[in-house]
């Protein structure tokens, strides 16, 4: 289908996109929340501005939207298809400032988490939000020199017998 809009209408459109409070991003900070997480918000301090961050881990989350950080291999992320070498140009900016926002913000001590906007579509949603979860204990589990042992499903001992 043919692009019905004008460039005044487009424009208009992309700059009224907000980055902060998304859809995405609220999804995150209420799973967050209800697992017992506190955080602070868009901390200006840090390098890029992490959109979460647990003081208490060390750790920021980046919940990316896929068409502005260019996430690769994604059908939500694609060129648009006028004005590409500005759109390409801007891509290719975007991706090496979140570069140097992550190597800063590791330099500083910080675990960097990225969660992208359409591992939060409904269908990965919450395969997703368990995998954050389990990756911050972890974080916590590490931090505080906690022994952690590993067994396999099978190996489990009987709490009970049948």
């Amino acid at each position: 289908m043919p692009d019905t809009m004008t460039p005044e209408q487009r424009h208009r459109c992309m700059s009224n996109i907000g980055s902060k409070n998304t859809k995405p991003e609220m999804i995150v900070r209420r799973w967050l929340w209800r697992q017992g997480f506190r955080y602070r918000l868009n901390v200006k301090r840090l390098p890029g501005t992490p959109d979460i961050v647990i003081p208490k881990l060390s750790t920021v989350i980046f919940v990316n939207g896929c068409f502005w950080h260019a996430h690769q291999g994604c059908d939500k992320y694609r060129v648009p298809s006028t004005n590409v070498s500005f759109w390409e140009e801007k891509f290719k900016r975007n991706r090496e400032r979140d570069a140097r926002n992550y190597n800063s913000l590791h330099k500083m001590g910080w675990y960097v988490l990225v969660v992208w906007e359409c591992q939060l579509d409904k269908s990965h949603r919450h395969d997703t939000l368990i995998a954050l979860s389990r990756r911050l204990s972890q974080i916590f589990l590490s931090t505080h020199n906690v022994k952690v042992y590993t067994q396999s499903s099978e190996e489990l001992p009987l709490a009970a017998e049948p």
